[in-house]
């Protein structure tokens, strides 16, 4: 049996590092709180206007638009993935950089070059060290991030797409559904075609498509909804990243501090038995001095 001693000195280790993980998972849960109030705020919103350009492309319009015509090119794809700036949070990176691997790998197959921009020191680092060839990296998102600095992102793929650089864009992520369910996919961004295809099923629970009445024109309604549409979901990306990386060091920090006070409770007994067979050997000790001087 170890020394009482070194028991608790071991035990006291244990409880600076619960103390630092108990914070950490505090921090973690306002941070959460935070972010999954903007990425709530978010999904109705978003939800909404994809709906609205779905039911405008559907709406019998001679007019087109070219972020939803599909492309018959195949030359150049945009990937982003979304990591995190900081482990200590479980899983994530790990399930986030295993679907953006494997959407690489699809798009690699499908079209002559495909441009990788990571968001995410952790994503990049792995990315880097395997050889897979980063073109572009961000480290400015983090737990919240500004619509801005993503719209500055967004714009510039909008802008090659328009003039025929980029065929596709793919975003790899963490998605948020509910503070229980979170899971790392990948969707196609542009065209837009394939982003209205998510919600196909809500809209055969609902009613006939609704006849829209187009001022100034139909033409100006398209250049002002469909550029949104992508802006709006390209930025929900980010909010989900965020909301489900707090998530997942919430979770688990809370479970390094579980395992923590297991171990001083470990601790705590092994230290009581082992200061009181050193208490007992004392008194043994005593009893037979005593014993001998008689």
């Amino acid at each position: 049996m170890a020394k009482a001693r070194a028991l608790d000195k071991r035990r006291k280790s244990i409880k600076n590092i619960r103390k630092i993980t108990r914070t950490m998972e505090l921090v973690s849960t306002a941070q959460f709180r935070r972010a999954m109030e903007r990425a709530v705020a978010a999904d109705s919103y978003t939800k909404r206007i994809v709906r609205l350009v779905r039911d405008l492309a559907k709406a019998g319009l001679k007019t087109e638009h070219p972020l939803l015509a599909e492309r018959s090119a195949s030359k150049r794809a945009v990937l982003f993935i979304l990591s995190a700036n900081r482990g200590l949070c479980g899983g994530y990176n790990s399930g986030v950089l295993r679907a953006g691997i494997a959407r690489l790998k699809e798009l690699q197959s499908e079209y002559d070059e495909v441009e990788l921009v990571v968001s995410g020191k952790r994503g990049f680092s792995y990315l880097t060290y395997h050889g897979y060839g980063v073109d572009r990296s961000y480290t400015q998102f983090d737990d919240k991030p500004v619509y801005e600095d993503v719209l500055v992102l967004a714009d510039d793929v909008l802008k090659r797409y328009r003039v025929g650089e980029v065929d596709r864009v793919d975003v790899a992520f963490s998605k948020f559904v509910s503070l229980s369910k979170q899971y790392p996919t990948s969707e196609t961004l542009l065209p837009l075609s394939s982003m209205t295809s998510e919600i196909e099923e809500d809209a055969t629970n609902s009613s006939e498509l609704v006849d829209y009445e187009f001022l100034p024109s139909p033409r100006s309604i398209l250049d002002e909804v469909v550029p949104n549409a992508f802006r709006i979901k390209f930025f929900k990306a980010f909010l989900d990243a965020a909301v489900s990386e707090q998530i997942a060091r919430m979770m688990a920090m809370k479970a390094a501090t579980d395992n923590a006070d297991q171990m001083i409770s470990m601790l705590t007994t092994s230290y009581n038995r082992a200061r009181q067979s050193q208490i007992t050997n004392e008194i043994i000790e005593v009893i037979s001095g005593a014993s001998a001087l008689q």
